[in-house]
């Protein structure tokens, strides 16, 4: 293994204040990085890809909890409700509603995070703000036992501009005080802002992150 991931992992955790959780995303990485990094205590990763993610959660640990970070298409949900812990990039109704009715076969509740598009670049995915605030207002998602939205997930732009990043980083996280008054104020479990990657968490903690999503800086640059 020519990645020190353990030295890495302990890189990354040593910049993160106590309420701020690290997801290793460990896609396109090989099980002997994953276990290298279960062996030094992580314990949530991030795969985006159903095939790949299946082959892992099969061989690797059973504690683990596998968060699916990337664009999710509705006819792959079935095959990953099983034993996903959270699906972080839930951008239609029509998502929420199949994740509910896969949920609900599998007598499960899954965890969700609503994907903001803030961003200026352009991108296919993620609730505008308005969007966003429609959607819940419109209450469709009430009625989808099986589901549990438990806060809100971005991407800041791809920039060097570190004012750019933390004012659209600051955006997600005035929406989610927003969000939490007018619908969640009396649930505990809505409190995961899901924004940081290697190049920017450290921003993302200042700008209120619970949960980042690491991998260069752990696993260092993919295998394909």
């Amino acid at each position: 293994m020519e990645v020190d991931v353990a030295k890495n992992l302990e890189g990354v955790l040593g910049n993160l204040p106590e309420g701020v959780r690290l997801v290793a995303i460990s896609k396109f990485h090989p099980n002997e990085y994953i276990e290298a990094a279960y062996k030094a205590g992580q314990r949530i990763f991030g795969e985006s890809h159903e095939q790949e993610l299946a082959k892992k959660a099969e061989s690797l640990p059973k504690d683990i909890e596998w968060h699916f970070i990337g664009h999710l298409q509705t006819n792959k949900v079935k095959y990953i409700a099983p034993y996903i812990s959270m699906i972080e990039a839930v951008d239609t109704v029509k998502l929420m509603k199949e994740i509910n009715k896969q949920a609900a076969k599998n007598g499960r509740t899954i965890d969700i995070l609503l994907e903001l598009h803030i961003a200026e670049e352009e991108s296919k995915y993620g609730f505008t703000i308005e969007a966003c605030r429609e959607m819940l207002k419109a209450g469709e998602w009430r009625s989808l036992a099986n589901v549990l939205i438990c806060g809100l997930m971005m991407m800041a732009s791809n920039v060097p501009d570190e004012a750019q990043i933390r004012k659209e980083m600051t955006e997600a996280w005035n929406f989610f005080n927003e969000v939490k008054r007018d619908y969640f104020a009396d649930a505990p479990y809505f409190k995961e802002r899901s924004w940081g990657m290697s190049h920017d968490y450290k921003i993302a903690v200042e700008c209120h992150s619970t949960m980042v999503r690491v991998g260069t800086a752990i696993f260092g640059p993919r295998v394909y």
